[in-house]
């Protein structure tokens, strides 16, 4: 992506599937991996006769999001019948929100990893249902269908051409899964296909107003792939610009084996879709009560948590970015920062110790052992010089992990580790440290002050751990100055 003669004008279009418990316009079940057209009834099969009745869970999710992206929501809604040939959708045509699509406007703040942030504008959401999946087996000459994921709700978010890379693309897609994740209306699994993107590429000379002519490139199921393709995009288009010809407006599909965009067919070609108004749906109205009865039960969104953790709790950004990644975390910690002012020591905690714990052994932060009241207590211990934050996370917390009935405080009267800060009980020990070992003492008061973290890890060591270390450092320097 290194071409220096043209801009990448991005845009992106994003699929996911709504994670409601039936499709969009019948009961069938959208459980994921069961048995293939297990999950069909007469609907999805097209039955002559068979009528659509529309989920209201997926109107709602569909507010969700609009709320979330501070979008605009239609009032005033109706599904329209997109006509194509579709293999996988028996009825023949898809329904969707062409006319009036759930949401328009809106968008979202990106961050890159420089620092650079960006917002990015939206053109609209809409709400459609989800195709089947044709399947062709290698070695066969025959072309299979399940139809399970036909009728799926999905949402479809559109953006305006106002991304300018492969990594502001990456940066989008990060956020809109942890987005959709937060508000519970999607998984954002891209592997298993509930989240897909299509993208839009075209190229234009440095400060050209003129777009280029647009490519795009559909059904790209993770990340990587949206980087992957884009990058090949803007070198296959840049080297047909050098050469002087025309770039050819067509859709393509990007292979995963050869990492290579293909031709599917030109954008001349598609077919008319002949979109009218579904007649079998009702025209629905968006009230402001139910706009409202929506809006009291979103959760807290990333950013309102990420602004809450720096300028609250004073976090830094980087440890604000890692706490908001998932909104379990996010409200773990929140809870913690309820128990405890210690803000930043509860991040270091969350982010070593616990995450540590977690994924070792591959959990949720809901089957993590220790209550919220505990974690704030081990850490209101290191703070109050009870205990040195080594002995905590080497020693109490693993025992924690192991007595979550117990208290951080009786654990460390139960193995003895309660720092000493009393001269009387640290003086000894650093006069027995500094008479074993005269020739460093010599060395030390000739200079080589480096040394005096030799002299504190081994008084350390004597007193057990029990010895508070910034005491001790002070009263070493104090009896090697002396």
């Amino acid at each position: 992506m290194s071409h220096p003669k043209y801009e990448t004008v991005i845009g992106l279009e994003v699929h996911a599937q709504l994670s409601t418990l039936s499709k969009v316009f019948n009961a069938d079940s959208t459980e994921f991996g069961n048995m293939p057209n297990t999950n069909i009834c007469v609907h999805t099969l097209a039955h002559p006769g068979t009528l659509p009745r529309l989920n209201k869970k997926v109107v709602e999710f569909g507010i969700k999001i609009g709320l979330a992206f501070g979008s605009n929501l239609a009032r005033f809604q109706y599904f329209d019948r997109k006509n194509y040939f579709y293999p996988d959708l028996p009825k023949g045509y898809q329904t969707t929100q062409d006319k009036t699509p759930i949401c328009r406007g809106g968008g979202l703040k990106i961050k890159l990893k420089d620092g650079v942030e960006k917002f990015i504008n939206l053109t609209k959401i809409h709400i459609e249902e989800d195709a089947g999946k044709s399947m062709h087996l290698e070695g066969s000459s025959d072309s299979l269908v399940d139809l399970n994921r036909a009728g799926v709700p999905l949402v479809e978010i559109v953006t305006e051409p106002e991304i300018r890379s492969a990594d502001e693309a990456y940066a989008f897609l990060t956020e809109v899964r942890k987005l959709v994740r937060y508000l519970e209306i999607c998984d954002g699994n891209m592997e298993e296909g509930s989240m897909r993107c299509d993208v839009n590429i075209s190229l234009r000379p440095w400060n050209e107003s003129e777009f280029g002519k647009k490519v795009e490139v559909k059904n790209l199921n993770s990340f990587n792939n949206v980087r992957k393709a884009i990058e090949l995009e803007y070198e296959r288009q840049s080297k047909i610009l050098d050469a002087g010809n025309e770039v050819l407006s067509e859709t393509r599909t990007f292979n995963t084996v050869d990492l290579k965009t293909y031709s599917l067919r030109t954008k001349e070609d598609l077919n008319d879709y002949r979109y009218f108004p579904e007649p079998d749906l009702q025209p629905f109205t968006l009230t402001e009560e139910w706009i409202n009865n929506v809006k009291k039960l979103m959760p807290a969104l990333p950013n309102e948590l990420y602004e809450r953790f720096t300028k609250k709790y004073n976090l830094p950004d980087y440890d604000a970015g890692v706490l908001t990644d998932t909104k379990e975390i996010a409200l773990f910690f929140d809870d913690l920062c309820q128990k405890t002012k210690h803000y930043k020591q509860a991040s270091n905690w969350m982010m070593g110790p616990v995450k540590s714990y977690l994924n070792e052994l591959t959990l949720a932060i809901k089957d993590f052992p220790v209550s919220i009241e505990k974690l704030a207590e081990v850490i209101e211990l290191v703070e109050s010089n009870k205990v040195s934050n080594t002995v905590a996370v080497q020693k109490i917390y693993p025992e924690m992990l192991k007595n979550p009935s117990k208290t951080a405080i009786q654990l460390a009267e139960e193995m003895n580790l309660i720092q000493e800060s009393g001269s009387d009980f640290i003086k000894p020990l650093i006069e027995s440290v500094l008479a074993s070992m005269p020739e460093k003492v010599k060395e030390y008061k000739a200079g080589k002050k480096g040394l005096l973290g030799l002299f504190v890890g081994e008084v350390m060591k004597k007193a057990q751990g029990k010895a508070d270390p910034k005491k001790t450092n002070l009263m070493v320097i104090e009896m090697l100055e002396g």
